[in-house]
């Protein structure tokens, strides 16, 4: 025993979700026995950061993009401290803040792709009881190229859960104020947006992105799409 089949479909039995189970928790257990000060220098960086919950009572995984130096910092090293920190969210439904501000393509954005390697890693439990994925202040260049590379390389499990938020006031509707710590430069750019708000639509560019250079006219590969 170990699959079962229902007409043209394949199920797993209880042996193999079992089976799956212990390994999930294995590469879990294996992740947290090395962990110890191994990730000290991340944890330093806040990138992510476990806060409050919003408003239908769910976790609050708070990740702000500028904070991470993709350059230099290892990705399967990266992989294995996000598995390590989202490992709790096992039997508890969480949702994720990701402050896209001030992000800058090849510096703090790991890629589409990256993003991909680092959600197939989480555990299968994990994975779904992540419900949503807020997306602040995404830029034109993110949005392209994840209603294009996104529906490739991101899982349709992953895809449908984003959900774009173009200020932190909207924000507001989902997560009251004294559940999120939102960075002073995120509240900035926030008030410059104010100021400009052709930005939403394209017609002009988000100068902090600095995401249409016209020096770099480069369409990113497939492999290492920044967003």
């Amino acid at each position: 025993m170990g699959w079962g089949l229902a007409g043209d479909v394949v199920v797993l039995t209880d042996e193999q979700e079992i089976r799956e189970q212990e390994e999930d928790g294995g590469e879990i257990q294996a992740v947290e026995s090395d962990a110890s000060g191994a990730f000290d220098d991340l944890e330093a960086l806040q990138l992510i950061r476990v806060q409050g919950r919003d408003k239908q009572g769910r976790r609050i995984v708070r990740v702000v993009g500028k904070f991470l130096h993709a350059a230099i910092i290892d990705a399967q090293r990266l992989q294995r401290f996000v598995v390590l920190k989202l490992a709790r969210f096992e039997l508890e439904s969480f949702v994720i803040v990701y402050f896209h501000t001030c992000v800058q393509s090849g510096e703090n954005s790991p890629g589409v792709k990256a993003l991909h390697q680092i959600h197939a890693a989480l555990p299968a439990a994990v994975r779904q009881k992540l419900e949503i994925v807020y997306f602040v202040h995404p830029g034109i260049r993110s949005r392209l190229i994840l209603a294009t590379l996104g529906r490739i390389f991101l899982s349709d499990g992953l895809y449908w859960k984003l959900h774009y938020v173009s200020r932190v006031e909207f924000l507001r509707d989902y997560i009251k104020d004294d559940q999120l710590e939102v960075p002073e430069f995120v509240e900035e750019h926030d008030g410059e947006l104010e100021n400009n708000p052709l930005v939403d639509y394209g017609i002009c560019v988000d100068p902090l992105h600095a995401e249409l250079k016209a020096h770099d006219t480069r369409f990113p590969s497939t492999s290492g799409a920044f967003l």
